[in-house]
């Protein structure tokens, strides 16, 4: 039986038209990303949002609207199972807490598991900012509703 990972990411734009994305780090593992992650059991879309900006970010966020789901085979780059992520627009609720970094991968803490945030410019992004498919395809969605070339 083929398993299915259901993934949910906050897109969080400021008022300097910049979006926060998360570099990862997960034993020896580094990707860029935005902001989110697993759905758990008994959990709807949303609330795990929510939950996963507090526990990432300590950031409690307003989701207004959704942004795109997966329409194409993702596998896991981890595991043998089949992606399938949903964007949501979010709004902070507060100012954020943690701190940004200027450069990719420049975490703080030493560890199996480590996370940095950065702020992009939506005018220059590019799909070289995020690792994984499903992101690239949110930002090409981003440059045509932003009309970034």
């Amino acid at each position: 039986m083929y398993k299915f990972n259901v993934r949910v990411y906050g897109l969080l734009i400021n008022s300097d038209n910049q979006i926060l994305l998360s570099d990862e780090e997960e034993y020896g593992v580094r990707f860029s990303k935005f902001p989110g992650g697993g759905l758990e059991y008994g959990e709807g879309l949303i609330d795990a949002l929510k939950r996963e900006f507090i526990e990432e970010c300590d950031l409690e966020v307003e989701v207004t609207e959704h942004f795109y789901t997966t329409d194409f085979f993702v596998k896991s780059a981890f595991n043998d199972s089949q992606i399938i992520s949903v964007y949501y627009m979010v709004k902070a609720l507060s100012e954020l807490k943690v701190k940004c970094k200027d450069v990719i991968f420049d975490f703080d803490e030493e560890g199996d598991i480590r996370q940095a945030f950065r702020w992009r410019n939506l005018n220059q992004i590019e799909l070289t900012d995020v690792t994984f498919p499903t992101d690239q395809r949110v930002i090409k969605l981003l440059q045509e509703k932003w009309r970034v070339v």
